[in-house]
């Protein structure tokens, strides 16, 4: 092509496109839920600029005279007012808005999939322990990011939300009420400035940082290669895959049109988040119920377990009550995130690098201690309902706390054997749960990975 060769001229780039070109990608299915969570977060980008066009960061009182009857002479917020208009009165506007929100929830949870899946496959260990911890990180970031959006309507679930991130924040040792005041500009709730500060930082701040992340996560994986399972070719030493033109470049630009696509039919077809319905939050104002979005329910649950535990010294609250579940459980889960690969490498990895991946029935004890921490992290998740559960099955609310208490420490202990156990079955009989047809393992590599074959009928 001359305006390809004509550029080559000028800037030299033949060489690394063909090297680029060139460059392979992994086969296997679940390597796409980290192309999943990417592509919702492009989904995301696009459909938050459009919604910073209408949205006004501000606690200024109005009186709502737009296309929503029921609210109409209403006081209310500029913030939940011009939520309200981009719902009703923007072209397009509730598409976009319930877009959004669908592509946070998918991105959510795409992410913990595929950090579920990296760390029971064992793709977390050396040379990849830093691109694991950034990927942490994103986990992290995603949770925020998501809590930061979705309070910015400020309406009566998401105020009830910023009350408790107000009280747990409150709740540092030492830093709490400067910390509080740096934030919100004050007591709860806050100044003017806390609207404008919330917007810059979900809009603007945040999303910067996740997609340089993301961009130092992609460029890793490109100069270490990804990692692959045994069979077909590949080993330690040889990376076999899908070369990026035009076989991966075109699968992937499908996945793309397909998320993006489902996103915005869900947006389109399935009602989220109708603020409406609940109204604008006033500070006197609750019901049952009002609570931050699903993905922070464990962060619930840990608030609804704790005992009303504090520490005192002269009389004065060094650690107040909403410090245990609403700081240490999170602070503990995330901790052990990112000590993964030294206990992995000390109880069930061992040393050396790793190319090959684990299935999970290769390393039974990894198995298991992932789904355990999956059990309990899931179990805290579950208490954050209670009350929800109260309400449908009348079981009483301190039986559920007390029940959720003893499974919290019980669960994960089950989950472990029986996963474990289940592992080395599967591992001894090396049979595929959906096929029917056996495996054998042909050799364990000097790293501690597999080289497997697929057994004949006859062996099977």
């Amino acid at each position: 092509m001359p305006a390809m060769s004509a550029l080559d001229e000028r800037l030299g780039v033949s060489p690394g496109a063909r090297k680029l070109m060139r460059y392979v990608f992994p086969d296997h299915w679940s390597f796409m839920l980290g192309e999943v969570a990417l592509y919702s977060f492009v989904v995301l980008v696009l459909t938050g600029i459009f919604l910073t066009f209408f949205y006004v960061p501000s606690d200024a009182t109005t009186v709502y005279q737009g296309s929503y009857d029921p609210l109409v002479g209403a006081s209310m917020g500029e913030q939940f007012r011009s939520v309200l208009h981009i719902s009703f009165d923007v072209p397009a506007g509730l598409l976009m808005r319930q877009t959004h929100h669908w592509a946070a929830n998918v991105f959510i949870v795409a992410i913990v999939l595929h950090a579920l899946r990296i760390l029971l496959t064992g793709a977390y260990r050396k040379p990849r322990e830093l691109n694991y911890w950034i990927g942490v990180t994103m986990v992290g970031l995603a949770l925020l990011e998501g809590f930061l959006g979705y309070s910015l309507g400020d309406d009566l679930l998401s105020g009830m939300g910023l009350v408790i991130a107000y009280s747990v924040a409150l709740a540092i040792p030492f830093l709490g009420e400067y910390l509080t005041f740096l934030v919100w500009g004050g007591e709860y709730p806050g100044t003017t400035d806390f609207w404008p500060r919330l917007e810059i930082a979900h809009a603007l701040i945040i999303p910067v940082v996740i997609a340089g992340l993301i961009g130092l996560h992609l460029v890793q994986i490109m100069r270490q290669h990804h990692t692959q399972f045994a069979g077909g070719g590949g080993s330690e030493k040889k990376v076999v895959g899908t070369p990026t033109w035009p076989g991966y470049a075109l699968r992937s630009l499908g996945l793309f049109a397909i998320v993006a696509g489902l996103l915005f039919l869900l947006g389109g077809l399935v009602q989220i988040n109708p603020i409406w319905e609940w109204g604008p939050y006033e500070t006197w104002l609750s019901t049952n119920g009002a609570q931050p979005d699903w993905y922070l329910g464990w962060l619930i649950g840990g608030l609804r377990l704790m005992p009303p535990l504090e520490l005192q010294v002269g009389g004065y609250t060094v650690v107040p009550t909403p410090f245990w579940g609403g700081l240490l459980f999170p602070t503990i889960v995330f901790g052990i995130l990112y000590a993964w690969p030294f206990i992995g490498r000390r109880f069930f990895d061992g040393p050396g690098k790793h190319n090959v991946l684990d299935r999970p029935r290769d390393n039974p004890t990894r198995t298991g201690a992932v789904l355990a921490l999956t059990a309990w992290v899931f179990t805290i998740f579950a208490a954050g309902a209670a009350d929800r559960l109260y309400f449908r099955t009348f079981i009483p609310y301190e039986a559920q706390v007390w029940f959720f208490r003893g499974m919290a420490f019980v669960l994960p202990v089950i989950v472990f054997f029986v996963a474990r156990r289940l592992a080395r079955e599967l591992q001894r009989r090396e049979t595929h749960p959906l096929r029917g047809t056996s495996a054998r393992i042909v050799r364990r590599t000097e790293t501690g990975g597999f080289e497997r074959a697929r057994a004949s009928p006859e062996e099977g």
